[in-house]
């Protein structure tokens, strides 16, 4: 049986809670997708796959269905530790071919800088895919113009959850996910 997803959403949530494994419910319950038997798998945007709303996607979700995604998750119990969670996505011109999603989740990073992060890989494994001549070491800006003037890459965006540590040891998780759907 072939399973190739036509649609996808995103999401991300927050949760805090003396035990680790309640923080993630938490979490996953403000991303909207707790109901779900979640299976994590690779990085690969499928070809002609439509981005949905939250709200649209989140229609096509029963209690206990088997729900693959691609996820990015992080959590820690230190006091004000900042922490993120990031899917990264970069979608080629053509839609009849694959794109990239990345997940990165550090330490000590704002959501702007995951987030710009994880987008940067998802479009540099696109970008190596492709064909696309780039200097590896030049920065994101740099890297993004060149990718968007090739032509071969459309559209580059991420999805990023960060937080600080609870002030009293909580608990605390973020997670970041791209819910891929039949």
């Amino acid at each position: 049986m072939t399973f190739v997803p036509s649609k996808v959403f995103f999401t991300k949530g927050v949760g805090r809670h003396k035990e680790y494994l309640s923080s993630f419910e938490l979490a996953l319950r403000d991303a909207k997708i707790e109901k779900c038997n979640l299976v994590t798998v690779s990085s690969i945007y499928p070809p002609d796959c439509k981005k949905l709303t939250i709200e649209e996607g989140l229609a096509y979700l029963k209690p206990g269905q088997i729900t693959y995604c691609v996820m990015a998750r992080n959590s820690t119990n230190e006091r004000n530790r900042l922490i993120a969670s990031s899917i990264g996505v970069a979608l080629p011109a053509d839609s009849s071919q694959y794109g990239y999603l990345s997940e990165h989740h550090p330490y000590g990073e704002t959501a702007e800088y995951a987030g710009e992060y994880a987008e940067d890989l998802a479009a540099t494994m696109l970008a190596t895919t492709l064909g696309i001549e780039f200097d590896p070491n030049t920065a994101w800006d740099e890297r993004e113009e060149v990718y968007k003037m090739s032509g071969k890459i459309v559209k580059s965006f991420n999805v990023t959850q960060s937080a600080e540590g609870d002030k009293n040891g909580l608990w605390t998780t973020v997670i970041s996910a791209a819910i891929l759907l039949p």
